[in-house]
């Protein structure tokens, strides 16, 4: 398999996997390309199968990764995400043995992720993860879990906020970043629905490493409070924001 890694000289014109079947210029890849612009720097890592389709993984130095969650010499893994005809060729295995791979190369401690108790949909699969000996070494009382595969023994955790899971504003609230495509649109049609509902919405865009590594909850690019209450991280339409206000 040939894989192609994101650089800052091929990013302007190589597809981001996930919104290849958009033919027109979408604002959330836009959004994408110039924030993995300043993250590329950091050694963040976007790999994906060269081909046209989706299969790629993302993963960042947890030092650097948007998350609250801390740790040293760990790779933090975003997104393994393979669709299509693509599925069923080990494609995602060979993605997750190349991340492995440079984590071993770069001298790291191991390889973390975001799961929970009960697999979620903008998650990645853990039961994957779990069989390459990735295992839960840190849980919120959401039920969320960070897994990790250590190769020294030593162990992320969540961040000292990540597990207060509450904050004081009780309207419906969002904390975002630009890093997955599919979220500028989620944005704009939470607004509509709420708008024509007159639900109060509050969005908060997390723009720097200190605000995200902070956050009172779970994050992965994205995490809904309501009553004040941490709901999920996936990035939920109408449907589910409404099963949300019926939960209370």
């Amino acid at each position: 398999m040939e894989f192609l890694d994101l650089t800052p000289e091929n990013l302007p014109g190589e597809h981001l996997c996930c919104m290849i079947r958009s033919k027109k210029t979408h604002p959330g890849v836009e959004a994408k390309r110039k924030w993995l612009a300043d993250r590329l720097r950091e050694g963040h890592v976007f790999r994906k199968l060269n081909v046209k389709g989706c299969a790629f993984i993302e993963y960042a130095p947890l030092e650097t990764a948007w998350v609250p969650i801390v740790g040293e010499r760990y790779l933090y893994i975003y997104c393994l995400w393979v669709t299509g005809g693509l599925k069923g060729c080990g494609s995602g295995r060979a993605l997750m043995e190349s991340c492995i791979a440079d984590a071993k190369t770069r001298g790291c401690a191991g390889v973390c992720m975001l799961g929970a108790q009960k697999q979620k949909a903008w998650l990645s699969d853990q039961s994957f993860a779990k069989k390459f000996g990735f295992e839960t070494v840190d849980t919120t009382p959401g039920g969320y879990e960070l897994l990790a595969l250590s190769f020294d023994g030593s162990k992320p955790a969540f961040g000292p906020k990540a597990k207060q899971e509450t904050i004081e504003n009780r309207e419906l609230t969002v904390y975002y970043d630009l890093q997955c495509p599919y979220i500028p649109q989620r944005i704009e049609t939470l607004q509509t629905y709420c708008g024509e509902r007159e639900i109060p919405l509050c969005l908060i865009q997390v723009d720097s490493l200190e605000q995200a590594k902070n956050l009172p909850c779970p994050f992965n690019n994205w995490a809904v409070f309501y009553q004040g209450r941490f709901q999920t991280v996936n990035q939920i339409d109408g449907p589910a924001l409404e099963r949300i206000v019926k939960r209370g």
